[in-house]
């Protein structure tokens, strides 16, 4: 998702407001002063598709800034939990009012919590919004190694469940997990092979991170502390997502909201109404 809707629909705002101002202070007082009561009959479509417009631009500019957006999920990287193809609805005021365009907090409401599935601009380039499941908050200790999620050295319960087959999503046999996390269930997807993580970019707060030896170059997990003001986040299809693990926190500045409703798919009505969690 790399087009900026925001800036899009903040352009088009602006500039059907200026024709409207323009009509009303500059172009109607010429046409009535030559049309009378006729005036309105001669006016440009260019001004009658402006001024038509501009209240529906402004209503899907508010309720896309401040309310709920839109987003469509491109991967199946938070396989189960959200499917390639599900159209969700993200609250863009669970966590505070920001400014659009900026992404500037002006009215703090609450910050994302574990477990929280959340919408964010992609650290190494916030042109990209991803999701994933916040795991980690500011202060928190992470630590994922053989497979295992550790929050401040308390590894998360797993209760394994039956394989996930869905190939159309999935490639591989991956086995499915409910994972508890502060008291809420969420399922993951596991593989049964060593996965190997290393970074793949020198971002911000490294030093946090410690990846942990295989005895080759490669690494089979890693422990960081995530820093005030940041989220460590995973997705839940945990072998095939590229997430906190490779290249680091979230700070808080590039969140956009919280996922909490899928409201199409177009190749499984079946997941249409469902709520996130």
């Amino acid at each position: 998702m790399t087009m900026d809707f925001a800036l899009l629909f903040f352009i088009l705002l602006v500039v059907t407001w200026a024709i409207k101002l323009l009509d009303k202070w500059v172009l109607k007082p010429r046409r009535v002063a030559n049309y009378g009561a006729d005036a309105d009959k001669h006016r440009s479509k260019i001004v009658e598709y402006a001024i038509s417009f501009f209240p529906v631009i402004l209503f899907v500019f508010v309720l896309r800034s401040f309310i709920a957006e839109p987003f469509r999920i491109p991967s199946g990287s938070m396989l189960p939990t959200l499917q390639n193809g599900d159209m969700i609805l993200v609250n863009k005021f669970s966590y505070g009012i920001r400014l659009p365009i900026i992404n500037q907090k002006i009215i703090p409401l609450g910050n994302p919590q574990r477990g929280d599935v959340v919408v964010f601009r992609y650290p190494v380039d916030t042109k990209v919004d991803y999701i994933k499941r916040v795991v980690g908050v500011g202060g928190d200790t992470i630590r994922f190694d053989g497979k295992r999620l550790s929050v401040n050295g308390v590894e998360l319960p797993l209760a394994e469940q039956a394989p996930y087959v869905k190939p159309s999503q999935q490639a591989g046999s991956p086995m499915r997990f409910t994972e508890t996390l502060d008291g809420k269930e969420h399922d993951i997807l596991l593989m049964p092979m060593l996965s190997h993580l290393r970074p793949i970019v020198n971002f911000p707060h490294i030093a946090n991170c410690e990846y942990l030896p295989a005895g080759t170059q490669m690494t089979t997990g890693v422990e960081c502390k995530v820093p005030e003001g940041h989220y460590f986040v995973m997705g839940d299809n945990r072998d095939n997502s590229q997430d906190s693990r490779f290249w680091g926190f979230v700070p808080d500045r590039n969140i956009v909201g919280k996922a909490f409703f899928i409201w199409m798919n177009f190749s499984e009505f079946g997941r249409i109404g469902t709520s996130i969690k």
